[in-house]
């Protein structure tokens, strides 16, 4: 059974997370963090989400790999798969030290903080608007403190400034 969930996502300057099921941005700091921050542990993400990571990148390697699914039957190889985050989190044991990481899409966000089990949160807030159709959802930043963990300007790999927060729970 989980018990906490931590949240990993980048947003642009209007919250927006995505675009047509695709990432928008190509920032290669950000996509270490996440890599780095994630690794051996646990990544909890939609239908949709899996299907926008490109196949040769799926799974996603040195994590365990969970998908959330209404579809009945729907199955992906090297990946464990849920009808719910209800169901996830009481069926799914973690190993000693292993943290479980929301990934996406917005949806899988709103359930895992409604559910009241987020403790942590790593945000990247991309100081550039991409014309998104799909948002992080709002949340309450007063239960959480604020750190930056680090900044990134524009440079030849990086189209856009940002920075990195981890919120963690007071």
């Amino acid at each position: 059974m989980i018990s906490s969930l931590s949240m990993i996502a980048a947003l642009d300057a209007a919250n927006g997370i995505g675009k047509n099921n695709d990432l928008m941005w190509n920032l290669p700091a950000d996509m270490q963090f996440f890599k780095e921050t994630t690794k051996g542990h646990v990544v909890i993400m939609g239908r949709k989400n899996y299907d926008s990571i490109p196949e040769k990148y799926r799974p996603l390697p040195g994590r365990k790999n969970v998908i959330l699914s209404r579809q009945p039957g729907f199955e992906a190889p090297g990946c464990l798969v849920f009808d719910s985050l209800a169901a996830c989190l009481e069926q799914l044991q973690l190993e000693e030290g292993q943290k479980a990481f929301i990934i996406g899409g917005a949806q899988i966000y709103a359930l895992a903080l409604e559910s009241g089990k987020v403790q942590d949160l790593y945000l990247t807030h991309i100081e550039k608007v991409y014309g998104a159709d799909t948002f992080f959802p709002e949340f309450a930043t007063e239960p959480y403190q604020k750190t930056l963990l680090f900044a990134q300007g524009i440079d030849d790999k990086h189209e856009a400034a940002f920075e990195v927060y981890h919120y963690s729970k007071k």
